[in-house]
């Protein structure tokens, strides 16, 4: 009877915090939308998603964003198309490959790697990507999309590959027995058994790193150039939603239009990290029963 009671407690305790941290992220939302909202009185919905101009200070001020989301989605993807090959194979290397040596050393590496300040990948871009790239391919500046792209890409790979390693050590040992008892090779016990069981933990190791680079402050403020403008290549300067948001906050007269345009930036960025959640989830559980069928 007191055990049955003492878990009746502790399942309430923690309803408790759930309901307590679903009401705090409540209230962020609702005050998101009511410091947001304000700006669609002075501009429409349509000319501020999709104006091209960003000059809020101007008289008569512009408060077209398509340029800081076109910024921030260029940034993430090329972050993505490094990031994520890297990240897996790395953590495919580390659990199905690497001697056990070379494991102690690499996945202490990686997980101090994914406890880098941000500030700290955002200096590096700055004091040696930076004048690299433009010595190397003698451009303008280096503080463009192809630095913001490596410096986030760097800060995704440890994420994906520590949680990777982890869904591919979670796949049962009797699959990999069973796929070796049938004749088969590393290299196709791999390919064909391990990563499809592993998919579900898999995409979600790439949910986490993409999520961390769109979402990224300090590294895109700090070398992705800064100009809000739709860019024509890679070597560009761009502005991405959170960094415009990072670097005039602090300037925006409170309440002003200005400051109400920022916070409706903020409300495009939460309904556009939002999507992108629901999607990965759909994915995720997709490749889970996708996995399940393989095997």
């Amino acid at each position: 009877m007191k055990r049955k009671i003492k878990e009746i407690i502790i399942k309430n305790i923690f309803l408790f915090i759930a309901l307590v941290s679903i009401f705090i992220l409540g209230l962020i939302v609702v005050f998101l939308f009511l410091e947001g909202l304000p700006i669609f009185k002075v501009v429409s919905f349509k000319d501020f998603i999709f104006g091209l101009e960003w000059y809020p200070t101007y008289d008569p001020p512009s408060f077209g964003i398509w340029a800081l989301i076109v910024g921030s989605f260029i940034v993430t993807f090329f972050a993505s198309v490094i990031a994520i090959p890297l990240g897996v194979l790395s953590a495919v290397y580390i659990a199905e490959i690497a001697p056990p040596f070379i494991k102690e050393i690499f996945k202490p590496v990686i997980e101090l790697l994914a406890g880098l300040p941000s500030v700290v990948l955002g200096f590096f871009g700055m004091a040696v990507l930076a004048p690299w790239l433009q010595e190397t391919f003698d451009i303008p500046t280096g503080l463009n999309i192809v630095n913001a792209s490596l410096v986030l890409a760097l800060m995704a790979v440890p994420t994906i590959a520590s949680i990777s390693e982890d869904a591919l050590y979670s796949v049962p040992q009797e699959f990999k027995e069973a796929s070796y008892a049938l004749g088969a090779t590393r290299f196709e016990t791999i390919a064909k058994v391990i990563v499809p069981a592993a998919l579900s933990g898999i995409s979600t190791a790439v949910i986490l790193g993409m999520a961390r680079a769109i979402g990224e402050t300090m590294v895109v403020l700090m070398v992705a150039g800064g100009a809000a403008a739709i860019p024509e290549s890679i070597f560009d300067s761009v502005r991405p939603m959170p960094a415009s948001i990072a670097a005039e906050m602090g300037e925006a007269p409170f309440r002003s239009e200005h400051y109400h345009a920022l916070f409706a930036t903020g409300i495009v960025l939460f309904f556009l990290t939002f999507c992108f959640n629901l999607i990965a989830d759909y994915v995720s559980h997709k490749f889970k029963e996708v996995g399940s069928a393989t095997l």
